[in-house]
């Protein structure tokens, strides 16, 4: 997941371009091959042990269009890009002219981020569904339809969120929490690996590019949205019995608003108990799990919590 292009005063939703280029030669280098939204799930269920990516880029910002565009548009790199509506035509963001041009290519896919982009998270229900069914209408107007694409404004949802989604009609949504996309994930709770420029450095990157999906049966609490006291929240996972060397994985948390290991235990031979024993402070709380396989290939897992404003 990219945002800005080249604007270094925002380094922390900021990519250098010579820092994209080298990311889309390691993606090649690697051969690993670009998943093109407009085939989305064809693309990730053929040649299931071939390792791809998915290229996303939110908010719509010109600097995607005047430093990045050019780059996947000549190499034809397939992406999506992410578009909160009320934004559009205003200083610093693309207008419509400019993503009509990009929609007419075939590898490309304008998403839908919401009208406002404000933290709807935290909204009542029916202000959520106004609003994303008033970037529908401009998405129809501008565009003559809507996107079957989904981004959470910060990455946040919550169950009640999701089902909103799920009515309007998209098929996909995505968070920002890191991981690998599998056939066990909710397709409400696509995760994606954000990249900026404390991020996005090389090595983190090539690393990124040898993570592995980290399937799982069932992750409680279903819920991300913490209410006070559902905080801390008391984490569970159930992984398929054919996952090896279970034992040996890791956790960490940035509970007490501080990144450190996490306490961990098996309830039996599948199911890990993650205890957190303080509270997430902040705004997000996140857990990420990881497990080494061979030759720096790792399983990753992660699981962000928003936490709900008293």
């Amino acid at each position: 997941m990219y945002h800005r292009f080249e604007e270094n005063k925002y380094p922390s939703t900021n990519i250098r371009i010579k820092d994209f280029k080298k990311h889309l030669d390691i993606i090649s280098t690697q051969n690993i091959s670009f998943v093109n939204p407009k085939s989305f799930e064809i693309d990730l269920n053929k040649n299931k042990n071939k390792r791809k990516v998915l290229l996303t880029i939110d908010d719509g910002f010109l600097s995607f269009y005047k430093y990045a565009w050019p780059i996947l548009k000549e190499k034809k790199i397939p992406f999506i890009l992410f578009v909160n509506t009320r934004e559009v035509g205003a200083f610093g963001y693309m207008n419509w002219e400019q993503i009509k041009e990009i929609d007419k290519e075939d590898f490309v896919e304008i998403g839908n981020h919401s009208h406002t982009h404000e933290y709807l998270v935290n909204e009542k229900p029916e202000i959520i569904k106004n609003d994303i069914i008033t970037s529908i209408n401009i998405f129809k107007k501008n565009l003559g339809k809507n996107s079957n694409f989904f981004s959470y404004p910060f990455g946040e949802y919550s169950v009640e969120f999701k089902e909103i989604i799920k009515s309007l009609g998209f098929k996909y949504a995505f968070g920002q929490h890191s991981g690998v996309m599998d056939e066990t994930k909710d397709l409400y709770e696509l995760p994606r690996f954000p990249i900026n420029e404390k991020y996005g450095e090389l090595k983190r990157f090539t690393s990124l590019t040898k993570t592995l999906p980290f399937k799982y049966k069932k992750l409680i609490p279903e819920e991300k949205f913490l209410i006070d006291k559902k905080n801390p929240p008391k984490v569970e996972i159930e992984f398929f019995e054919n996952i090896t060397n279970l034992k040996s994985l890791n956790c960490y948390s940035n509970e007490g608003n501080k990144w450190r290991k996490s306490s961990i235990s098996f309830t039996d031979k599948k199911t890990l108990k993650i205890n957190i024993n303080e509270k997430f402070i902040g705004e997000r709380g996140r857990i990420n799990c990881s497990l080494k396989v061979y030759d720096n290939f790792w399983r990753w897992l992660g699981i962000q919590f928003v936490i709900a404003e008293d």
